[in-house]
């Protein structure tokens, strides 16, 4: 037997939702890399190894095993990112924690929730299309609903943040890194009755 440490597995996936390179960085749809990267941070694990067509890195958060992935993909193809490692982990659906923005939610305010539809969310809609549910848990940070009916809704959700909601995004970000360390210690019911606002 070699010394040393054996491959460990993990227990869960963290994948945070967003879009690759400069000129998407600080927009309302990349507030789930955020999260990640405040998880990473905390855990003091660099996320930047490729594979399954993410970045990624292990760490341990809550107590529990986890791959933090950044999918390279493209928000709209998350799930080719998500499957191949939920495959090769073993882990089931509702150990895949995926962290969003929501344009429903006030800029700054958390939802956890167990399972369900995208929304509307691409991201979100392509990682239930590859996973055949939608039993997955998630933390979505409001991101505020476009300021009126007739503006393109990409545009809205690849600019970035202003003023006020620029700070307030901040505190989300802290917040739903709680909410992630918190869900995983003591389970989605917890989380949900702590955080859900």
């Amino acid at each position: 037997m070699l010394f040393g440490k054996k491959p460990a597995g993990v227990n869960w996936l963290i994948v945070g939702l967003g879009n690759v390179g400069d000129k998407y960085e600080g927009t309302r749809h990349n507030v789930g890399f955020r999260v990640a990267d405040e998880l990473a941070e905390r855990a003091g694990v660099p996320v930047q190894r490729l594979k399954y067509r993410a970045l990624t890195g292990q760490a341990e958060i809550g107590g529990a095993r986890v791959l933090l992935m950044k999918p390279v993909t493209f928000m709209n193809l998350s799930g080719e990112a998500v499957r191949p490692a939920a495959d090769f982990y073993k882990v089931p659906a509702d150990h895949i924690l995926v962290l969003s923005d929501d344009v429903s939610l006030p800029v700054g305010k958390l939802r956890i929730r167990r399972g369900g539809s995208a929304g509307g969310h691409n991201g979100l809609k392509n990682i239930i299309q590859h996973l055949g549910t939608d039993q997955f848990p998630r933390v979505k940070v409001g991101v505020g609903e476009k300021p009126h009916p007739d503006y393109d809704m990409a545009d809205w959700v690849l600019g970035k943040f202003q003023g006020e909601d620029r700070k307030a995004i901040d505190q989300a970000v802290q917040r739903a890194a709680d909410a992630v360390e918190c869900l995983l210690r003591e389970g989605p019911e917890r989380a949900m009755s702590r955080f859900n606002g």
